[in-house]
């Protein structure tokens, strides 16, 4: 199979500690991850073809992207679709159905993470970012895209904003759903409890780990850490996947049990997990104005939403849509997933209206109906289509578009 032929490394978090590497007894199983995203993707009406795209040396000596994509055949502008830490393609499912009515639809494992290939990353942040933003560009390339919708969340926000940066002339919209990196870390404020010495201690030794140092040092408990620590997460698709959910976190701990790869490259592009060493409001105005961007928030999450009007005024020409989707937490996408979808169609449909952009656009109100509804409502409506399987292609031969 393809993933084996990815590149071993051992990131810091392993390299040269007995301890650590005594501790690696994590169990990945690449036809686990096959296995468990091939069943959270059976729930898709529309049919999908998953593969890899080689794109060749970029950071590793034979680099490739797994792929999935839907409507293939569409002519209207395609839209990339970028995850963030610790997630992979099949996290999408309740928004690819909806997206793929109208155009065709990509969903890459950034390079790093999920199926992709794991090569070693530059341990400097901008070189790291360059190298994930060159893979995207590679992929591109490979797939003869001429532009592309692009939405990332999270990280993957980070991501496409940059890549949006570097490539302004190959984005004809970016979307961005709770963006990771973008603000600058606040100063140190004054604590009101001097913290005990045993947690400075901890902090300490734990500061050179990757986030997900946790879930590989878990082992074979590693799936009963996410679905004890994160039963949200699992629970945001228990009305599709029903008694299925538990592929959910097989899925996500198969996707982070592994070489933590992209998952280095994220620790040397942040400052302190919630801020990046190169935050985004300080490099927006390097943005080509005729760049379109749409914000969608989520009025629950953790994610500092005050750049969202920074860039507003920092881009008063250009077009820059903020929205803020009420009950929704950090996985926007997840937790509100029609309005969600509804946001990202509006802005597609903008940018296929209107050759550019502008501030004078007037962006038209949502459906107050749709915006109303519930997120248990909407999620009932499509479990009940849960029976019409797709038709899917899954090859693991790795080949280029």
């Amino acid at each position: 199979m393809a993933e084996c032929n990815n590149e071993v490394v051992l990131s810091s978090e392993y390299s040269g500690s007995w301890f650590w590497s005594w501790f690696n007894w994590s169990r990945f199983s690449p036809m686990m991850l096959r296995t468990a995203e091939k069943k959270i993707l059976s729930y898709l009406k529309t049919g999908y073809k998953g593969w890899y795209v080689d794109i060749g040396p970029v950071v590793g000596s034979s680099d490739k992207i797994w792929t999935v994509s839907l409507n293939q055949e569409s002519p209207e502008t395609p839209i990339l679709l970028l995850h963030g830490l610790a997630a992979g393609v099949a996290l999408w499912v309740l928004n690819l159905d909806s997206l793929a009515k109208q155009r065709p639809v990509y969903a890459i494992d950034l390079l790093g993470f999920g199926r992709s290939s794991r090569p070693v990353f530059s341990g400097e942040a901008k070189e790291a970012e360059t190298q994930l933003v060159r893979s995207v560009e590679e992929w591109r390339k490979e797939m003869q895209l001429e532009k592309f919708v692009l939405l990332g969340h999270s990280m993957g926000g980070f991501l496409a904003t940059s890549y949006a940066i570097q490539h302004p002339e190959r984005v004809k919209h970016l979307i961005l759903a709770d963006p990771w990196g973008f603000p600058e870390k606040p100063a140190e404020v004054a604590r009101k409890k001097e913290i005990p010495l045993w947690a400075k201690v901890i902090a300490y030794m734990v500061q050179p780990l990757n986030p997900l140092w946790a879930v590989r040092l878990a082992g074979p408990f590693g799936q009963w850490l996410i679905e004890t620590a994160r039963p949200d997460i699992v629970r945001k698709f228990s009305p599709i996947l029903k008694e299925d959910v538990t592929y959910i976190a097989q899925y996500i701990h198969q996707c982070n049990v592994q070489t933590p790869s992209g998952e280095s490259a994220f620790h040397a592009m942040m400052h302190g997990f919630g801020w990046a060493k190169h935050p985004m409001v300080k490099r927006i105005e390097e943005l080509d104005p005729n760049v379109p961007i749409t914000l969608l928030y989520g009025n629950r999450s953790w994610v500092d939403h005050s750049p969202g009007e920074h860039i507003k005024q920092v881009r008063p020409t250009s077009y820059v849509n903020v929205q803020t989707i009420t009950g929704a937490g950090h996985h926007v996408y997840l937790d509100k997933s029609e309005i969600f979808n509804k946001y990202v169609l509006e802005a597609c449909s903008l940018s296929d209206k209107y050759s550019k952009l502008n501030n004078s656009i007037s962006v038209r109100p949502s459906d107050p109906r749709i915006l109303n509804e519930s997120r248990t409502e909407n999620e009932e409506d499509i479990g009940e289509q849960k029976d019409a399987s797709p038709k899917m292609v899954d090859t693991d031969k790795p080949r280029s578009s």
